[in-house]
């Protein structure tokens, strides 16, 4: 019989903490990491994150830990989007995108050879 893993509310976060302690030390290493250790690592937290249920308890830990934070985010893009980045520099960010796209597309209307 196979054993299914179903998220738990209330579960003790510790090795996720861990997990998501070591992958920032990880991310901020003054010394090259090798590739293995850090998928390693990576994918013991994605686990970790598929038996946890998200929650009041999850939230303190991803704000202290923004690699964490952003791993546990491209997981959840599918259903969420980016669910735990400001607000502010993502309407940001999307605003200077379309800018940049009407220069764009305003320049490409300008015939080859003229100056603008």
């Amino acid at each position: 019989m196979k054993a299914t893993s179903t998220p738990q509310a209330g579960r003790d976060l510790a090795v996720t903490a861990t997990l998501a302690q070591l992958l920032e030390r990880l991310e901020h290493s003054p010394t090259p990491i090798g590739a293995e250790q850090y998928r390693s690592v990576v994918l013991h937290l994605v686990h970790e994150f598929e038996d946890v249920a998200g929650g009041a308890e999850l939230g303190p830990l991803l704000d202290r830990f923004p690699a964490a934070a952003e791993l546990y985010e491209n997981l959840h893009y599918q259903h969420a989007g980016l669910c735990r980045s400001a607000l502010e520099p993502a309407m940001s960010a999307e605003l200077a995108a379309r800018q940049a796209i009407e220069r764009a597309r305003a320049g490409s209307a300008t015939p080859p050879g003229s100056i603008v």
